[in-house]
């Protein structure tokens, strides 16, 4: 069944002078309109598009990636209001995302970003945007285990670091002491569950732990010695600053990965720092 802020994957039932009619395996048509098509389209060709209700409130299907679909958090910059709500900007130009008033904790304004959950209204069928989050977001059940790759939103800065948005259901925390490269509010990326504690709260990782953790960040430090040249002038009396900025590693993971490197045979320390060899 088609349904609006998300994804499909649909078959080209039709084509007519407006777009393609693509349909799913329950026969439901969608638009798409002529701007995403081309001469090579034909019928019975499959293509993945974001559908979504257009201004006259008809679903129409579009190649555009939205910032976010229906299940997931994302910032997203205020761009106009009327007496009803505020209108995002969440990657579609031809359609805002809608946030009604009372979905707002506090009046959105023009300009300002906000962090905000897309899901479906059921009284509409359109989706829509709320930033009282506290429905969507909980740690009151956690699914995860250490060490489990995760998405993570970064969300907040806060004095001990960010919190973060953890698989776009649970909140998280990667701590300043943990960070050894820059991250930006609004970003996302990936990250590891370090430690889940007794009252539930979830510290994130940027980077794996474990041995796999340790081989990819040796990967990682040999296409950063390639790139330089075969040789990083970074050794074990560099400092923790001067590896996080060479690197974006800790220096106990650098450490780790160098060890593993010169174990493999595929480095060596000399002087003036770590070595490729050929």
């Amino acid at each position: 069944m088609l349904s609006a802020g998300k994804y499909h994957t649909l078959t080209v039932a039709r084509i007519s002078d407006h777009g393609l009619y693509l349909a799913d395996d329950e026969g439901c048509e969608v638009l798409l309109p002529n701007r995403f098509i081309s001469l090579a389209d034909k019928v019975g060709d499959t293509k993945e598009v974001f559908v979504y209700h257009d201004s006259e409130d008809r679903l129409v299907a579009s190649t555009e990636r939205p910032l976010a679909t229906v299940g997931e958090v994302a910032l997203l910059r205020t761009v106009d209001k009327n007496i009803h709500g505020a209108f995002l900007d969440w990657g579609l130009k031809a359609k805002h995302l809608f946030v009604p008033n009372r979905n707002q904790k506090t009046p959105m304004r023009i300009g300002e970003s906000y962090l905000v959950y897309l899901y479906e209204d059921s009284r509409t069928s359109r989706a829509v945007g709320t930033a009282r989050l506290n429905s969507y977001i909980s740690n009151s059940s956690i699914a995860l285990a250490v060490g489990e790759r995760v998405s993570i939103l970064v969300a907040m800065r806060l004095e001990a670091g960010y919190r973060v948005v953890v698989n776009n259901a649970h909140w998280g925390m990667i701590y300043t002491n943990q960070l050894f490269r820059p991250v930006v509010l609004g970003e996302k990326t990936e990250g590891w569950v370090a430690k889940i504690t007794e009252d539930s709260r979830i510290d994130i990782s940027l980077q794996q732990g474990g041995y796999d953790g340790i081989r990819a960040c040796a990967d990682e430090l040999l296409a950063l010695l390639a790139s330089a040249g075969g040789m990083l002038p970074l050794g074990d009396a560099s400092s923790p600053a001067d590896i996080a900025a060479a690197t974006r590693m800790s220096k106990k993971v650098f450490k780790r990965a160098a060890g593993h490197l010169l174990k493999t045979g595929r480095v060596e320390l000399t002087p003036q720092g770590i070595k490729l060899l050929k």
